[in-house]
């Protein structure tokens, strides 16, 4: 499912203005200790798999959800691992401030592969041989992977400016 119904009937009313979003992030790795990352639709660019959270939703329902959906892999949180804001600007022109939650996943099963229509590969990649990720991929990787079990966030005053590329 590419847009929730709701988000289509508040853009009937709000245009490509401004909406703040719940979203969701996994940071997957398989036994060989690679990263599961999704090549986008709307932009060719690659990220780490992300959705919305539903109304009603629990965001490890949302997770879940969004990773089979994108991939047909099936993970299970292992825990939370970043909380943080950032804008998206989408190709149609829609505004979006997400506030993204970043959680490391085990996989459980299923072989990686484009699933639906968000997506136009889906591959594994050893960590020194990333794509090129925008700021916030690589933000939730790096937060995922750190020996700190803690979640990382930006420090209270920070911008998403202030987080370098």
């Amino acid at each position: 499912m590419a847009i929730p119904d709701y988000i289509v009937g508040m853009r009937k009313h709000v245009g490509h203005d401004l909406l703040w979003l719940p979203s969701v992030s996994a940071v997957v790795r398989n036994d060989a200790g690679e990263l599961l990352l999704g090549q986008r639709a709307d932009d060719g660019r690659w990220s780490v798999i992300s959705g919305f959270v539903e109304p009603g939703e629990q965001p490890a329902t949302a997770l879940v959800r969004e990773v089979r959906e994108e991939t047909g892999l099936d993970v299970a949180p292992v825990r939370m691992s970043s909380a943080v804001s950032h804008p998206h600007t989408y190709p149609n022109g829609d505004r979006c401030e997400y506030l993204n939650l970043g959680f490391l996943c085990r996989l459980m099963a299923g072989t990686a592969r484009v699933n639906d229509d968000e997506s136009l590969d889906v591959r594994w990649f050893p960590l020194d041989r990333l794509p090129e990720l925008d700021k916030h991929a690589l933000l939730v990787i790096a937060y995922a992977l750190r020996e700190n079990q803690l979640a990382g966030y930006l420090e209270p005053g920070t911008t998403w400016d202030d987080v370098p590329d």
